[in-house]
């Protein structure tokens, strides 16, 4: 079964199908040309020894009108002959086909004589044998051929797919998000000037130039994003400062939620600036997970149920990873349904709630900011899941997102183990924070 799905795939390669095309196209070509040849020369070989018959007929005839003894070649109506030769004879008409005599090939001539059949022979041993080695030539030559041409077409066809090879780990490099990818084409650049650009060579220049714009897209995008979360801080300081001198009430209330709303918003607007230009450095340390999942379960608006099944000990960096925590169970709070379970099992943090579970285009595509689905109930800009996913880069983390098949949208948190040996501490027992 390996062996067939290696076959499987190898045919499925760019390489497979051109070896394949040319090994059906050389093919083609050769049975063509053989057998072009071949009746080529059984034409002429077979004019020649029909030649040969007709004349040693005639001489049979000459000698039999003459009553003289046949040559050695000619028979009255002998048993070898072909039957719808003799036939064609017995009807008064002259003719030849191909027989045998005492087991070799030969060329018949035959004719009417006084109600019975003259014949001659003409020997088509050599003919045959003739023609046998032609084939056999041709076959040799023609897998010669075709080895030669595969081999050549496999060298050429190589440094093609070797180069959308190239064109293509570039283009996936670029889906997840790297930006920056070298041109495809540097390496045979030089090779490129000097034959002229080909399309492989036109589809790495293309593909240069999208990231290249894709680049100073997204570099405009986050720089005009920074800079408007910069210009908002100090005006929503004042309007803090203002709302804060308000009279207490219920107007001064929605004033102070809206404010800060705001505040969180450019917050969060300037941590993804600052992720985004990848700045950011964790300050590592060694910490057990079950005490810092427990911290971060206490919390007011993010409370979970902590299940330790085995904890350990791992190198990251205690502020991030919380933040991490916090948003993923504020997400599971808000847009899911209780309960919502934070469970630490050795280096994985698994955070799930039993909501609806996350949205299609969230599995498929990853957290997006300022993607929402708001006819599925989900509300929010999607900013903390894109901090979350973020902040799990920085401290080497990688972080997951599923749906439970019963239902509920299912985080999974991959840290790195500590390298200080620090090894998993024992088995942990489930408990429920107290809101403070």
């Amino acid at each position: 079964m390996t062996a067939l799905r290696r076959l499987r795939a190898w045919t499925g390669t760019l390489h497979a199908k051109f070896a394949l095309l040319l090994t059906a196209a050389c093919c083609t070509v050769a049975v063509v040309i053989g057998v072009l040849v071949h009746a080529d020369v059984g034409d002429q070989t077979v004019r020649q020894a029909r030649s040969a018959a007709l004349a040693r007929l005639d001489d049979t005839a000459d000698a039999y009108t003459a009553g003289d003894p046949l040559p050695p070649c000619g028979r009255l109506d002998p048993p070898e002959l072909p039957r719808p030769l003799r036939e064609m004879a017995l009807r008064g008409e002259r003719g030849t086909m191909l027989g045998t005599f005492r087991g070799r090939p030969v060329m018949w001539a035959a004719r009417p004589a006084d109600g019975t059949v003259l014949t001659a022979r003409a020997d088509y041993g050599q003919g045959a044998e003739t023609l046998r080695g032609l084939d056999h030539a041709m076959v040799i030559s023609a897998g010669v051929a075709i080895a030669c041409v595969l081999l050549a077409g496999s060298v050429a066809v190589s440094r093609v797919t070797r180069r959308l090879r190239r064109t293509a780990a570039v283009a996936r490099r670029i889906s997840t998000g790297d930006l920056t990818a070298p041109d495809p084409g540097t390496a045979d650049a030089a090779a490129d000037a000097a034959r002229g650009r080909d399309e492989v060579a036109d589809v790495a220049a293309a593909l240069d130039a999208m990231a290249s714009a894709l680049h100073e897209r997204l570099r405009s995008e986050q720089r005009f994003t920074a800079d408007v979360a910069h210009e908002l801080r100090t005006p929503l300081a004042g309007l803090r400062a203002s709302a804060d001198l308000l009279p207490p009430g219920r107007p001064t209330e929605l004033v102070r939620d809206r404010v800060h709303h705001l505040c969180r918003l450019t917050d969060d607007l300037l941590e993804i600036s600052r992720l985004d230009s990848a700045t950011e450095r964790a300050d590592l340390d060694s910490h057990v997970l079950g005490p810092l999942a427990r911290s971060a379960a206490r919390v007011p608006g993010q409370e979970a149920d902590v299940v330790v099944l085995r904890d350990a000990c791992v190198d990251t960096d205690r502020r991030r990873l919380e933040r991490v925590l916090g948003n993923l169970l504020l997400n599971a709070h808000r847009h899911g349904r209780p309960p919502v379970t934070l469970t630490v099992d050795g280096p994985v943090i698994t955070v799930r709630d039993h909501g609806p579970g996350y949205p299609a285009h969230l599995l498929e595509h990853g957290p997006q900011r300022f993607r929402t689905e708001p006819a599925a109930g989900h509300r929010g800009h999607g900013l903390g899941l894109t901090i979350a996913l973020g902040q799990a880069r920085t401290i080497g983390a990688h972080l997951a997102f599923s749906n439970a098949p019963d239902g509920g949208a299912v985080s999974t948190l991959t840290l790195p183990r500590a390298t200080g040996g620090a090894g998993e501490e024992g088995a942990g027992e489930e408990g429920s924070p107290a809101p403070d």
